[in-house]
């Protein structure tokens, strides 16, 4: 019997099963330095913005969204100060610009960024960008399974501030018509 704790089981896990596909590490090494501080996600938003003009605000709110998302998961994670994993079961695959775990910011930002393009675009971006990028986040070994779960929920709250935001601000526009 193992005496690591089940949050590092899955994770082990995880990394010797999917981890160990071929290409698994390099694709989410990938996914790791497109997500990191949210730029990537700032960067589809501002194109976004350059080609739908009409719906440019939208785009910004998009990009304002990933950001804020990232930056209330590094202020969450000064708080928490949860340490990234580290067992002997468990291989870093990437490096990290803090020692912190909780929650995963790339979760947060990615699930942000998925709710407002998605409903920009009207892909289901959400279930198609956030279970990959959470995976990618134990493939690497940087976070817990809690970690990438809380990242995603407060990437959702933190979309869901966004809209309400654009929605007030759309209700008052007509309002002063």
């Amino acid at each position: 019997m193992s005496s690591a704790s089940p949050e590092v089981q899955i994770l082990a896990g995880i990394q010797s099963t999917v981890g160990q596909l071929p290409g698994a590490v390099k694709v989410a090494r990938r996914m790791s330095h497109f997500g990191e501080h949210s730029l990537g996600w700032i960067a589809i938003a501002a194109v976004g913005a350059a080609v739908d003009k009409p719906r440019r605000r939208e785009w910004a709110g998009a990009a304002v969204g990933a950001f804020g998302a990232h930056a209330a998961s590094v202020v969450i994670k000064r708080v928490v100060r949860r340490k990234r994993p580290s067992d002997p079961s468990v291989q870093v695959n990437v490096s990290t610009p803090s020692k912190l775990s909780f929650p995963s910011s790339h979760a947060t930002s990615t699930t942000a960024a998925a709710v407002l393009i998605g409903r920009l675009t009207g892909l289901p971006l959400p279930a198609l960008l956030v279970p990959p990028m959470m995976l990618s986040r134990l493939v690497l070994g940087v976070h817990y399974p809690t970690d990438v779960l809380a990242g995603a929920a407060l990437g959702a709250a933190s979309a869901a501030v966004v809209r309400r935001v654009e929605e007030a601000r759309a209700e008052q526009k007509c309002g002063d018509k």
